[in-house]
């Protein structure tokens, strides 16, 4: 009996003991949350047992109204298809929550609606939506400058410049947008000249000294004479692909010889012999070539905003819409067309 206790006081013991605790607690731990895994698996499953073919508008509505899932499940399910690019169905959830008469996340649920619309091309409905939200819930800066979206897109420039009122009252920064919007005005104006057009929108860009691109687009493609005559020097790199596709006979020459960033890339384009070399690398090659080889520039824009790259230029982002943000980015490719007159159309 003695030697009993003196092996249950042996240290050795308690450490066996206490070993033999922390197996036996992580052993049910463990064998436990396998169990509530396979528990919360199993209901997974028979959740989306339900969508393994897109429900019907009746299903859902009916799953809707059931209330087995809540509706941040419903919201979820619903921004699943958004992104999959699946609207219809995406609408068709929203409109079932919406039909719910207690729904907890009805204004959100109604921007994302009115998101949806818009994404889908359903402007009128969009702005429906909108002005919905904004007759019970006006100071609400996301709807409007989602309804100043619509708008913009509808080609409504005089509602647009009114939704910016409410933004300016409520502290949004809204210069930007109100001189993109009379540029937009002007140039889908068809009423008015070209070379009025021009002399207005140049107006423009020298009250604010902003949306450069768009403001240079125009003018360089309908009055290159006028762009010259008010061409910012600092905006070349900006402009990089529409000085790239003017055709030679609208070069101004004078103010080319006088600009190092221009001499090198219309040396490197072949017009002028103006600069050996250029710390561009694009230019650089292309002035080396002196034209022996099939060679030109390819350009991509990128927002400096969102940093997403767009194979065509914008004047708002597509992916945050963000005006006046493009980046001009260019590199070498193949030129194609060269030589395209002379019938020599080789690969080689």
């Amino acid at each position: 009996m003695n030697s009993f206790f003196i092996e249950f006081r042996d240290p050795l013991f308690s450490i066996i003991v206490f070993f033999s605790i922390i197996f036996v607690i992580t052993f049910f731990s463990y064998w436990w949350n396998k169990y509530k895994r396979n528990e919360d698996s199993k209901y997974l499953d028979k959740f989306l047992k339900q969508f393994s073919s897109i429900p019907s508008k009746d299903e859902l509505k009916v799953l809707i109204s059931s209330g087995d899932l809540s509706e941040k499940s419903w919201l979820i399910l619903a921004n699943s298809y958004y992104k999959s690019g699946n609207y219809e169905k995406c609408i068709e959830i929203y409109n079932e929550i919406l039909g719910i008469n207690n729904s907890k996340n009805r204004l959100e649920t109604m921007f994302l609606l009115g998101k949806t619309y818009l994404k889908a091309g359903f402007l009128e409905r969009s702005k429906q939506v909108f002005l919905s939200i904004l007759k019970t819930n006006p100071r609400t800066p996301e709807a409007l400058k989602s309804l100043f979206l619509v708008y913009e897109q509808m080609r409504d420039y005089k509602s647009a410049l009114d939704v910016l009122e409410p933004l300016d009252e409520l502290g949004g920064d809204i210069v930007l947008e109100s001189s993109y919007l009379r540029v937009m005005a002007i140039l889908n104006e068809t009423k008015i000249s070209q070379d009025e057009k021009s002399q207005k929108v140049l107006g423009i860009y020298k009250g604010s000294h902003q949306l450069a691109y768009l403001v240079f687009e125009y003018l360089f493609h309908h009055n290159p004479s006028l762009a010259w005559e008010n061409f910012d020097n600092s905006k070349c790199e900006l402009l990089s692909d529409i000085l790239w596709k003017i055709e030679p006979k609208d070069l101004n020459l004078d103010i080319i010889s006088q600009n190092g960033y221009l001499r090198e890339l219309y040396s490197a384009r072949g017009d002028v012999s103006l600069a050996k070399s250029s710390n561009t690398f694009e230019f650089d090659v292309l002035i080396k070539l002196g034209g022996k080889a099939k060679a030109t520039l390819m350009f991509e824009y990128m927002c400096d905003d969102c940093k997403t790259l767009h194979p065509f230029v914008f004047h708002r982002c597509p992916s945050c819409h963000a005006i006046d943000s493009v980046n001009v980015e260019f590199g070498l490719c193949k030129d194609f067309y060269k030589d395209v007159g002379n019938g020599n159309n080789s690969f080689q």
